[in-house]
């Protein structure tokens, strides 16, 4: 018996249709606050995307991974310039404050590959979570709470926002912003990770990406891990028992 993880709604491929998603169910992890060796780690990949970014020559804008979810985020009505994707963000904080701060060591990992393939890289504490994660185009009607407050509200209809079969938002704006209850906690133990591209060399910098951070979980965190990657050929991450 198959059981759906994580999916693209059709509607998603047919007006993005070379998104290219990696997807990871991680359980048993035995999550904490970040390691000095991985706090050490982390701070070496901050310089490194650093001197990069500055050996490029590139504005952010310029970067294609960033670039493309810029067109992503313009595709369904929004200002990129106004509503930062997750990387783009990580990394103007970056730029402009010199470092980025530690959370957890779930958290960190996440962000340490980000950075350095300068694609989105959301984790999902799942405790909240019912049924499958879908992606998909919102009605308004979903139900989101945004992270550090308790007050519910609603996406924009036509939004892309991940939910649960419950409508529960999970993230809104595609990879904006994660919410209260999907946010990664020092004691979580089952969580899904998201990788995912737009850009030319997507597929490469997502498998890429996927195979760094399964290294890193298995160092650093330990549990046990199903992955795929997803595309418009292969929409859903399913389990079978």
């Amino acid at each position: 018996m198959s059981m759906t993880i994580f999916q693209y709604h059709p509607d998603i491929l047919a007006r993005y249709p070379n998104v290219v998603g990696g997807v990871i169910l991680a359980e048993g992890l035995t999550n904490s606050p970040t390691s000095a060796s991985l706090q050490e780690a982390f701070v070496a990949e901050q310089r490194a995307t650093l001197r990069r970014l500055d050996d490029s020559g590139k504005e952010l804008h310029e970067v294609p991974s960033l670039a493309a979810w810029r067109s992503v985020f313009r595709g369904f009505g929004l200002d990129p310039t106004k509503y930062r994707s997750a990387p783009e963000a990580l990394l103007r904080r970056l730029i402009k404050k010199g470092s980025i701060p530690s959370i957890n060591t779930l958290v960190d990992l996440g962000n340490l590959v980000s950075i350095h393939f300068m694609v989105p890289i959301a984790v999902f504490d799942t405790r909240a979570v019912r049924g499958p994660i879908t992606v998909h185009f919102a009605d308004g009607s979903e139900r989101y709470t945004t992270l550090g407050e308790s007050e519910e509200d609603h996406p924009t209809p036509g939004e892309v926002v991940f939910t649960d079969e419950t409508k529960l938002v999970l993230a809104r704006r595609w990879c904006w912003r994660q919410s209260e209850q999907s946010a990664a906690q020092e004691d979580t133990t089952r969580a899904i990770i998201t990788i995912e591209a737009h850009h030319a060399e997507g597929r490469d910098d997502v498998e890429m990406a996927l195979t760094r951070l399964l290294g890193l979980l298995s160092k650093h965190i330990g549990g046990e891990f199903l992955s795929g990657m997803l595309d418009a050929r292969h929409p859903a991450l399913t389990s079978f028992s």
